[in-house]
């Protein structure tokens, strides 16, 4: 662990809350209020931009102009991106007076509240702070509690039994692209979509689960995304907080879509490229952006709706598969050599060399019972059914409501709570192969 990082944390937490009182001090001069607010936000988008994006503006520097600067090394601080969009948030709404001057004790605990932290959700300073100071909140409640116990249960869940055992299949089709064949390059993309799902969800869930345990309530961040009838609808589905915060700083801004057609599709595609950018520093990400801002300017020019919405649902879920690829893959080359790879045609039979990868702690006793009985093709046949059921299991849970509303709905029966219990351990048992969550990333 690098110790390093917890003071990157505590100087922008730090500067940011002067600003915050320099905006409260200055408030009747104006000219020094906008100097302390511009200080602000550069502040903030210069941190991002040293720890995230200077080696990629360097890179590209140097092949554009034949130059030859020196790369630093620098690691990404964890949480960086969530943390910073927070604290710019705060602070343009301090600009506009939409807010007071927080205590320091209030600001450090919103910004630094570590079940969200690191990979979300983006939480704003009028959702978490007024919990914090109400006192009503800070004594023991059994029924948060266990709700919170269940939801981040089923998160765990999500993540280890299912995100995980995707992602096996995932790194192994992306690792070699070259052998890829049809059938598995449309394995390998539709694992992706499923597993970016579970495992980003599975963040979130257990994020709100710990903190409704401390009978705090966290935004939800998914809502059936997969069930979108168009990339706008998926948009105001995933990653919920993220796409609010654009909206609500850029795009309103902006103009919205109160202005004339040309330049409302002008914010769609700058917010869309900002969100591009924001996922990480690499070409994919930004072609990416650009690609669901065009669908997106696409569905509002053409009569997309009048389509029957089962139709749409499919529309969408396609492209959102196809736009996956670029989002995972290291280069734009990359990209297209897999979408050449799934459009040639081809069948090798390499789609049992890639279910293959599905081996591991969970599924060794299975492995050695088929072999002990030799039973021809067994092994092969047992990981083609290992991946149907995996898929069966991620459209079943991807058509449910999010996890939250989901406890919600349900109360906690004795059963269902055997059930849960028995799947925590299942986790635990499994630890040995949990993998990062992919969001840590950015």
């Amino acid at each position: 662990m690098n110790y390093s990082y917890v003071l990157i944390l505590l100087a922008s937490v730090t500067v940011n809350y002067l600003c915050s009182y320099g905006l409260k001090k200055w408030e009747q001069n104006v000219f020094l209020k906008k100097c302390t607010g511009f200080f602000a936000i550069i502040f903030n988008l210069g941190l991002l931009f040293y720890y995230k994006y200077y080696n990629f503006f360097i890179e590209n520097i140097n092949n554009i102009f034949k130059q030859d600067f020196v790369l630093k090394h620098i690691a990404l601080p964890l949480g960086i991106s969530f943390f910073t969009f927070q604290q710019i948030s705060y602070i343009a709404d301090r600009i506009q007076n939409k807010v007071s001057h927080y205590r320091l004790v209030d600001y450090t605990l919103f910004v630094s509240y570590f079940p969200q932290l690191i990979a979300g959700p983006i939480v704003r300073h009028g959702e978490l702070i007024p919990q914090f100071q109400n006192n009503e909140l800070k004594s023991f409640h059994s029924a948060n509690f266990l709700k919170g116990v269940r939801i981040f249960s089923l998160g765990l869940g999500k993540k280890i039994l299912v995100a995980d055992e995707l992602g096996k299949v995932v790194n192994a089709g992306f690792s070699s692209i070259n052998s890829l064949d049809t059938p598995s390059a449309a394995v390998t993309m539709l694992f992706y979509t499923f597993q970016i799902f579970f495992d980003f969800s599975a963040y979130s869930d257990m994020a709100i689960g710990i903190g409704k345990m401390m009978n705090i309530d966290l935004p939800r961040n998914f809502d059936q995304p997969y069930l979108s009838a168009s990339v706008k609808e998926f948009w105001k589905r995933w990653h919920i907080t993220l796409n609010s915060f654009f909206t609500e700083y850029v795009y309103y801004p902006l103009g919205g879509s109160r202005c004339s057609k040309i330049i409302n599709l002008r914010n769609i595609m700058t917010v869309f490229l900002l969100s591009g950018i924001w996922h990480g520093a690499n070409w994919t990400f930004v072609v990416w952006g650009i690609v669901n801002g065009l669908a997106i300017c696409l569905e509002s020019l053409i009569s997309y709706e009048k389509l029957n919405r089962t139709v749409r649902i499919c529309i969408t879920f396609v492209f959102t598969n196809f736009a996956w690829v670029m989002f995972r893959s290291q280069s734009v080359g990359e990209a297209l050599l897999f979408y050449k790879q799934l459009f040639a045609g081809r069948v090798t039979g390499h789609i049992t060399t890639l279910l293959g990868s599905l081996s591991g702690f969970k599924t060794k006793v299975i492995e050695y019972v088929i072999n002990t009985l030799g039973v021809s093709d067994g092994v092969s046949t047992f990981f083609m059914v290992y991946a149907l059921i995996l898929l069966t299991v991620c459209v079943y849970a991807g058509m449910l409501n999010d996890t939250v509303k989901w406890v919600d709905q349900h109360k906690p029966k004795t059963a269902a709570m055997i059930l849960l219990a028995v799947m925590v351990a299942l986790c635990v048992i499994f630890f040995s192969d949990v993998t990062v969550f992919l969001y840590f990333n950015f």
